[in-house]
């Protein structure tokens, strides 16, 4: 019995933790992250698991966190998939890929609430990234073709 309840205990702590891992915001939660005023590079990728060409650009982005880890650039995923499936499809797909930059979940009911205060121009189409430092912002609505695509746009930003 004894043996039984330490079981329970690991396995329920194991769901807690995995619990963490993706954070939902709405778009009032996730709006500041939106709005950094300093040295930092932000890039935000919106992005989603049931989207071909997202999936195919995520490597770009983890070669972004990985090759400017010591510099001041920071690299936001935010997953659209649908909040219903965070454990049957969103949760998987992160462990599959072993994803080092941070992921959150953005979930509002009326995406025509909030795209405009991302970017007037951008349709709602995915992928979609906005990448801004201080006053500078770029919006570039579908997906990098290759990583230098990506990087020559960050390099723009960065003083070297």
């Amino acid at each position: 019995m004894k043996y039984v309840c330490a079981l329970f205990f690991l396995l329920s702590a194991s769901y807690l933790v995995a619990q963490e891992d993706v954070i939902v915001h709405d778009f009032a939660s996730l709006s500041p992250h939106l709005a950094h005023q300093n040295d930092t590079v932000y890039i935000v990728n919106f992005w989603a698991t049931w989207c071909k060409p997202c999936v195919a650009e995520l490597p770009h982005f983890e070669s972004l966190t990985e090759n400017f880890a010591d510099q001041p650039v920071k690299v936001l995923l935010v997953s659209l998939d649908f909040e219903n499936q965070i454990e049957s499809k969103l949760k998987p797909f992160l462990a599959e890929h072993q994803l080092h930059s941070e992921v959150v979940m953005l979930y509002e009911r009326n995406p025509n609430d909030w795209i405009d205060q991302v970017d007037p121009s951008w349709s709602g189409a995915i992928p979609a990234t906005l990448i801004w430092q201080n006053d500078k912002r770029k919006f570039i609505e579908g997906s990098f073709e290759n990583y230098n695509q990506l990087e020559d746009i960050i390099l723009s930003y960065i003083k070297i």
